[in-house]
């Protein structure tokens, strides 16, 4: 694999801001966690369908969706440091009227509140990673995003010990949680303010390098739109595993809620590593390797996964979410060297479309389940990764280092 030197436009990496963003992104998705986890708690209180469900979901994961490439292109436009803990405030008041709303359409309402400060916060965060990384551009984009796969790994265990034995109202805890996050944003937007003063001085900041040779605005459109297939795939899979594969062990194996929980846990957890692992392999071996290998070896596995029995069922889950997470950090970066002039535009289209593929998949999931069972739903997705083999068609990369 070809090395492109770097000599004027990449510093050292920044490893407290690196570690900070990514401990952020772990409270801003954790407090997302609480949406899913909240399902067995919401179908039983308030007596919701799957398709309403679902719905929920949707209002969260679109809203969320619908801007991030709007906050991510005005970002590219004018970064607003303090945008982060700005939405971070929306994200507080939203999770405080989920754990209080006596209606559904108030459930609807505080979800949209939660999407909107997410999707404030994954442009600007992942371009305080971007800034903070130096040559290790996978490795800190790895750190940012294992934060968030970790806050949403921890949503079974806060399904399974605080809400189910809490109900609604126990979302109320997570307003600390919340309230910690803008406090620690404080501190890193200090810190972004003082780059972007730093960068008016020094003009060769601006200059930035693509591990990806020069393509054609035709060449970057197709690749880009393998892309959008791409995590397309992964995300309408993850979807499905996160939100309701609960109610197929439940149904198939006959585990209790709080079980079935712990198993879609581990999925997370294995994925939360596999997304941690992504960015460094990336950075050796290439991204383009790593995006088909995600998508390429648990193919198999997840179409065997419906049949297997419930023994077989923990290393399927494991071996999924580490496989399928791998790329997760890798498509953002690919994605920001594919067009290097829109860093924030970038990561918000390509973590938007992540919430919005999820938004809609939630929805066609919850309405196949109420349409044609849980099970035959669970098969149908099942085919999904198959969409991943299109990442044989991206352009190959090469590798970043700074000089001596």
């Amino acid at each position: 694999m070809t090395t492109v030197k770097a000599t004027t436009t990449l510093g050292n990496p920044v490893y407290p801001i690196m570690f900070a963003i990514g401990g952020c992104h772990l409270l801003n998705d954790t407090l997302q966690a609480v949406i899913p986890a909240m399902f067995p708690v919401l179908e039983k209180e308030r007596g919701l369908s799957f398709t309403q469900l679902g719905f929920i979901f949707f209002a969260l994961n679109m809203v969320a969706s619908i801007l991030q490439p709007v906050v991510g292109y005005f970002s590219d436009r004018k970064p607003r440091p303090y945008a982060l803990p700005f939405g971070m405030v929306f994200s507080l008041v939203g999770i405080g009227g989920l754990a209080f709303a006596p209606e559904y359409w108030m459930i609807l309402v505080s979800v949209m509140l939660l999407g909107f400060g997410s999707a404030v916060f994954h442009p600007e965060g992942s371009r305080v990673s971007f800034m903070a990384a130096g040559p290790k551009r996978g490795l800190a984009q790895s750190i940012f995003q294992v934060g968030g796969n970790s806050g949403q790994a921890l949503a079974p265990l806060i399904g399974a010990f605080i809400l189910v034995p809490l109900g609604q109202k126990g979302a109320a805890l997570f307003m600390i949680v919340a309230a910690l996050a803008i406090f620690i944003l404080m501190k890193i937007s200090a810190w972004y303010k003082g780059q972007l003063e730093q960068e008016k001085l020094d003009k060769r900041k601006k200059v930035l390098l693509s591990s990806i040779g020069k393509l054609t605005t035709k060449q970057v459109g197709v690749a880009l739109t393998l892309l959008l297939l791409i995590i397309f795939a992964r995300s309408f899979y993850v979807t499905n595993i996160t939100s309701f594969y609960v109610f197929h062990l439940v149904e198939r194996y006959g585990l209790a809620v709080e079980d079935g929980l712990l198993y879609i846990f581990l999925f997370l957890a294995l994925g939360a590593v596999g997304t941690f692992f992504g960015g460094p392999l990336a950075d050796r071996m290439g991204r383009r390797n790593v995006i088909v290998l995600s998508l390429v070896v648990p193919m198999p596995l997840c179409l065997m996964l419906p049949y297997a029995p419930l023994w077989a069922v923990i290393v399927l889950l494991m071996l999924i979410g580490f496989f399928i997470m791998l790329s997760f950090s890798v498509t953002v970066v690919y994605a920001q060297e594919l067009v290097p002039s829109k860093i924030g535009t970038m990561a918000g289209l390509t973590v938007g479309l992540a919430f919005g593929m999820g938004a809609i998949g939630s929805v066609v999931i919850g309405m196949l389940m109420d349409q044609i069972g849980i099970y035959p739903t669970m098969i149908v997705v099942s085919f999904l990764p198959i969409i991943g083999l299109v990442g044989l068609g991206l352009p190959r990369d090469r590798k970043i280092t700074a000089a001596a």
